[in-house]
């Protein structure tokens, strides 16, 4: 998958990846992780995300990665921020108060660059990838990523023989086999959300499940 493929989307407006409202389940599981005021949280791939702003109220400082540039300024557009534009190695960042939005390839990431966060929030980013670019994305976080961190992970699981994604289904045991030998995994919500999602009806989905993940060092 290229990145032109998700320049097209955006520019198209073909974004019905984006949520209109904050994700439920980060209102939900978030505060359980116990994190101090002004920790640090790595968004990976998080478009204009209205949980950047959700994570920046409850006192994180928030960085959020993302290939898009049209995502990034319509972000801060739409919530009325005049962000400060800088240059950070090979990424455009954008930061207006705690969230800084890097424009560019996440797999250009640093441990350098991340070494000052402490949680991770995927909602979005492991779904968007094929099978071959996931192994690549999991390797990525666990060379980069400090060793003391935690963090919630949502994914989608479906028959992907009805539907081609983007979003892609991943299984339970791909979760496990991807992350399980380097960090603890915790299924808090394993739901089934097929009536609500008239998309994968029309496609010929006939089961559609979500999964949210505690993600914790060992």
């Amino acid at each position: 998958m290229q990145p032109e493929f998700w320049h097209k989307k955006w520019a198209s407006n073909q974004i019905g990846f984006h949520l209109p409202q904050v994700n439920p389940y980060l209102r939900r599981f978030w505060p359980a992780l116990g994190l101090e005021e002004g920790a640090r949280v790595l968004v990976p791939l998080c478009g204009k995300s209205l949980d950047l702003l959700w994570l920046a109220h409850q006192g994180h400082e928030v960085l959020g990665v993302e290939l898009s540039e049209k995502a990034v300024e319509d972000f801060f557009s739409e919530h009325g921020f005049d962000p400060a534009v800088s240059e950070q190695g090979p990424f455009k960042v954008y930061r207006a108060g705690s969230i800084e939005l890097w424009c560019g390839d996440f797999f250009a990431l640093t441990a350098g660059d991340v070494a000052d966060c402490s949680a991770l929030y995927d909602r979005a980013a492991l779904i968007a990838l094929p099978p071959a670019m996931r192994e690549q994305y999991a390797d990525h976080l666990k060379r980069i990523l400090p060793k003391e961190f935690q963090g919630l992970l949502i994914t989608l699981d479906y028959d992907q023989a009805q539907m081609s994604g983007p979003p892609f289904a991943v299984v339970d045991d791909e979760v496990q086999r991807l992350f399980g030998a380097s960090w603890a995994l915790k299924i808090l919500e394993d739901q089934d959300i097929l009536s609500e999602s008239g998309k994968f009806i029309e496609a010929g989905v006939t089961r559609l499940e979500e999964r949210v993940y505690r993600l914790m060092c060992r």
